[in-house]
């Protein structure tokens, strides 16, 4: 199969590594020195049950666009971080409209896939999340990955409301498998969406305030008590769309996070890396609908406004 992974962080290259060890035919869009090293060294990915050091056909999205129809592929990858999204799919949508591929998001956030759906309809739009696992770039081209590494996907928003053909959805399923990829089918993928955005807004943002790791904030009984009334307040926010999330959820989902390898959250890594935060897909989309619904979630918007505090002092120090 022809796959296109656009958007080549460390989800993309860990995933993008493990369909092209299985023998499909990889294209990673990126850009800067990512995609320098990745055209030059090829591609190096790091996990304790998977190692890969690779050449690989590395991309910039002006060449994509240049060389390649969107026909030319069976399945693309959307891995971009969710607050490039509506922008970036805009440009494309020209080039995107004229295939027929499905199009799989794996990001942050419950609003991908409605903006996906909107440029190329429902019968091509797979929801879809990464969950347990910890993936950053370490240095240009080289990827470390921790966890087991799941996938969880389906038709968008669920079962019943798509229109994708389910056989095609299944056939992406056994391929995922035969690639040494723990994957899931889901009926209600909009569902599993909210879950992970338990865990997102649960600790992403507060582990950028205070600089910890996920285990350290866990672990410590005030921070413990505050990711779990992030959940609660996510959970309600939920409900909005139409998205019941139970005290089991909310447990299951504390659980996880609590038992997982200590990370370093994307956010706390984007913050010190200077780059824009996934604030508003995260913490932002729960307060959204908050506020669109009168409900009051004071954490998530004490958490929210202590780290957009501490992004505008980052930039007034970087602009300095």
């Amino acid at each position: 199969m022809k796959i296109l992974i656009l958007g080549v962080g460390g989800i993309g290259c860990y995933y993008g590594a493990k369909l092209q060890r299985a023998g499909h035919q990889l294209t990673y869009v990126a850009r800067g020195c990512h995609l320098q090293a990745m055209q030059k060294y090829g591609l190096t990915v790091k996990h304790e049950s998977f190692n890969f050091n690779e050449p690989v056909v590395a991309l910039s999205l002006r060449q994509l666009l240049a060389d390649h129809y969107c026909a030319y592929f069976d399945l693309i990858v959307l891995c971009l971080k969710s607050i490039d999204s509506e922008r970036f799919l805009s440009d494309i949508r020209y080039w995107l409209v004229q295939g027929s591929c499905p199009v799989l998001s794996l990001q942050n956030g419950v609003d991908n896939e409605a903006v996906i759906a909107s440029v190329v309809g429902k019968p091509r739009t797979l929801g879809g999340l990464a969950i347990r696992i910890g993936v950053h770039i370490q240095q240009p081209g080289v990827v470390y990955a921790q966890g087991v590494a799941q996938v969880i996907f389906g038709a968008w928003p669920n079962a019943i409301e798509s229109s994708i053909n389910t056989a095609l959805v299944e056939q992406w399923r056994m391929l995922f498998i035969k690639a040494g990829i723990d994957v899931q089918q889901s009926d209600d993928i909009q569902q599993e969406l909210w879950r992970k955005l338990l865990i997102n807004n649960g600790v992403n943002p507060l582990s950028a305030v205070t600089g910890l790791d996920t285990r350290s904030l866990t672990a410590n009984p005030i921070l413990g008590r505050t990711i779990y009334t992030l959940m609660e307040e996510t959970a309600m926010a939920a409900q909005c769309d139409g998205v019941e999330l139970s005290k089991a959820d909310i447990d299951d989902m504390f659980t996880l996070i609590s038992n997982f390898d200590p990370i370093k959250t994307s956010m706390l890594v984007d913050l010190e890396k200077g780059r824009e935060l996934e604030l508003d897909a995260i913490s932002g989309a729960v307060l959204q609908r908050c506020q669109l619904h009168q409900l009051k979630a004071p954490m998530t918007e004490l958490v929210d406004a202590l780290l957009r505090v501490k992004v505008l002092q980052r930039n007034c120090v970087v602009s300095v």
